[in-house]
């Protein structure tokens, strides 16, 4: 797997973990078609009847998604790989849990999420989001609303504001300084680039709350660049 370092352990030693008891079956047969060519549903269906094959073509498919997800949250590579391996061996633990309601891409977001808050509450530690993975237009916009505020200096463009590491330091602490349920939101929408209807799935949040969790957010932000270019 690009970038994490190693790739996830082998869904066969899950299989014969204790907790989830399952026995490994036989591989899919000679006929069968090509398991590239599976929908991500149809190699679930499969992977329920311990097709371990099928299992790892969704690995394959996921894994780097899940580890860039937990990069973001843990910002260092052996949690980062910790919570992939939990990831998918609580995937295959608890297919059976997987209704199809969401596609499986949002059903195993949501188990990442919960892998990587579950290991940062243990160490006691709260989501890292960095602002050079906040998406630009997010950034533009706090921009924008802190110029209908007046008061401030814009001599100088936008795009040359936004270099200023005194700058780039109001906005981290800001950032920083998020509630973690808002925090949360924030990673999922405009960092990671959720929609407010995958993150309210991948959160179990209803959409309102989604929508009210990241205005905060971006609250704050906008607050911090106001404040930054009031002092310019």
């Amino acid at each position: 797997m690009a970038g994490s370092g190693g790739s996830v352990t082998d869904p066969a030693a899950a299989g014969r973990d204790a907790q989830a008891g399952v026995v490994i079956g036989c591989g899919t047969s000679m006929s069968a078609p090509p398991l590239s060519s599976l929908s991500d549903e149809d190699l679930v269906g499969r992977a329920r009847h311990q097709d371990v094959a099928a299992f790892e073509e969704l690995i394959g498919r996921h894994e780097e998604r899940v580890y860039r997800l937990a990069m973001r949250f843990v910002r260092n590579e052996t949690d980062a790989r910790e919570i992939l391996q939990e990831t998918f061996l609580s995937a295959w633990r608890n297919l059976e849990a997987f209704a199809g309601k969401a596609q499986f891409a949002s059903w195993l977001h949501r188990v990442a999420v919960n892998a990587s808050l579950m290991l940062l509450r243990a160490q006691r530690r709260h989501p890292q989001v960095s602002v050079d993975e906040v998406a630009p237009e997010m950034l533009d916009q706090a921009v924008d609303a802190a110029r209908a505020l007046g008061g401030a200096d814009w001599s100088k463009r936008p795009d040359e504001q936004f270099q200023s590491e005194e700058l780039r330091r109001h906005i981290q602490e800001a950032v920083n300084a998020l509630p973690e349920a808002q925090r949360n939101v924030f990673l999922m929408r405009d960092v990671d680039g959720l929609s407010t209807e995958e993150t309210a799935e991948v959160l179990e949040l209803t959409v309102p709350n989604v929508k009210t969790r990241l205005h905060r957010a971006r609250l704050a932000l906008r607050e911090a660049i106001t404040k930054y270019f009031e002092r310019s």
